[in-house]
């Protein structure tokens, strides 16, 4: 396997020290291909699904290539969500951690803009960003992107899903017309093409995935499911398998906030995120999840595209997708890294048409789940009851206390 290890590259010794420090030695095939070629400056569209290293697979060459002797922006990194851009920026900063000299700061709507304008003034050499704030201090003129050479658009296909064409054009055209065009997608539409042939130079093309949209490390199936039960059916697809981390994805925020609050009625370790909730509600909700303080979060299609999180170990479709791209995306969440995953499906008798749709684009087969079994009324009562059970103790004082 040597190969495929980073020490083939050749990185310098700060690079390779913090990938060393990271624990990073082996090549991901998304990181294999691609780095070379960013290392020679070649644009590249790299299709890959999420969690196969496309982080470092441009992070890696950026730190590598920075020249931090001035304070200009010389690569700027647009996320399609907050969260992502976040968790983009940490991600840099930890492989340029023996880089002293390089400035990296994330750009997005819920964090205070004087921050980011005082952050801007003092020098930045990468820029991570969601393209609504970008065009918010380019209108202030508060951010100067002639001298970016380096572009990278991450989850580009999820941006353009959100509608930000306008604003992603708007932004490179302020970039120097030399720079280097870098753009990543789990999947490939005609708009992804069209804005690749009009931005980029002759791009090398960088795909990991086969036919298959999916990962063939997760375990696919749907459950029918009768009109009213949703609920039921979630509960006992969550008793049945126990997992440590699990992500239930809802179609609106009216239903996250519903199935959330239902679930910790219940006494399950809940959270909930969703675009109504302010940013430090955000980053409270995803630390709890990381952490393992909550075990179930319920999320839209929206706020779960900034969610990068190695071990979830299922996914559970509570809605049956709107689009057929959301489904590739939403079951990418878990298996990352080469671990394997589940994905369930609740789907209504009338919605088994969108399940065919489903596999027909992702290319794959989703299985009938085996029914689960049922449970009497009694046995459900009684688990409630146990989950929710609050105990009491005598204190010295000789009264109860709770524990």
């Amino acid at each position: 396997m040597q190969e495929r290890r980073f020490e083939k590259l050749h990185l310098s010794k700060m690079v390779q020290k913090a990938l060393d420090t990271m624990g990073f030695s082996e090549l991901s095939p998304i990181q294999e291909q691609s780095i070379p070629l960013v290392l020679e400056g070649v644009d590249i569209i790299g299709q890959a699904r999420t969690g196969t290293g496309k982080t470092a697979a441009f992070g890696i060459p950026l730190i590598e290539l920075l020249d931090a002797r001035t304070r200009q922006t010389d690569a700027l990194i647009l996320c399609p969500t907050r969260e992502l851009a976040v968790q983009v920026a940490g991600e840099l900063r930890r492989l340029a951690r023996y880089r002293k000299d390089i400035v990296i700061a994330p750009v997005y709507g819920g964090q205070s803009i004087r921050t980011q304008i005082a952050s801007l003034k003092k020098g930045v050499h990468i820029v991570v960003g969601t393209p609504g704030r970008m065009i918010d201090h380019m209108r202030r003129r508060t951010i100067k992107l002639g001298t970016v050479t380096k572009v990278v658009l991450d989850e580009a296909d999820e941006m353009l899903n959100m509608g930000f064409l306008e604003d992603i054009e708007t932004i490179l055209d302020a970039t120097s017309p030399n720079r280097q065009t870098l753009l990543f997608s789990a999947t490939m539409p005609e708009s992804i093409r069209r804005l690749a042939a009009k931005y980029q130079r002759n791009p090398s093309i960088v795909k990991v995935v086969g036919e298959e949209l999916t990962v063939a490390e997760v375990e696919q199936s749907y459950i029918e499911v009768r009109p009213g039960r949703k609920l039921n059916l979630l509960r006992k697809v969550v008793d049945t398998y126990n997992f440590s981390s699990s992500l239930v994805f809802c179609n609106t925020k009216r239903c996250v906030d519903q199935v959330a609050r239902d679930l910790k009625a219940l006494g399950y370790d809940t959270e909930a995120i969703h675009g109504d909730l302010a940013q430090s509600q955000r980053d409270r909700v995803m630390s709890k999840f990381r952490k393992g303080h909550s075990t179930i979060l319920v999320a839209t299609d929206v706020a779960a595209r900034g969610i990068d999180v190695n071990d979830v170990e299922a996914v559970i479709n509570y809605d049956v997708p709107r689009d057929d791209e959301y489904y590739v995306h939403r079951i990418g969440r878990t298996a990352r890294m080469g671990k394997t995953g589940h994905a369930f499906t609740l789907v209504l008798p009338t919605e088994m048409g969108k399940l065919r749709d489903i596999q027909a684009y992702a290319k794959t087969e989703i299985k009938r789940h085996a029914p689960l079994s049922p449970e009497d009324e009694f046995t459900m009562a009684v688990r409630m009851v146990s989950k929710r059970r609050t105990t009491y103790k005598l204190s010295g004082r000789g009264h109860f206390r709770r524990s």
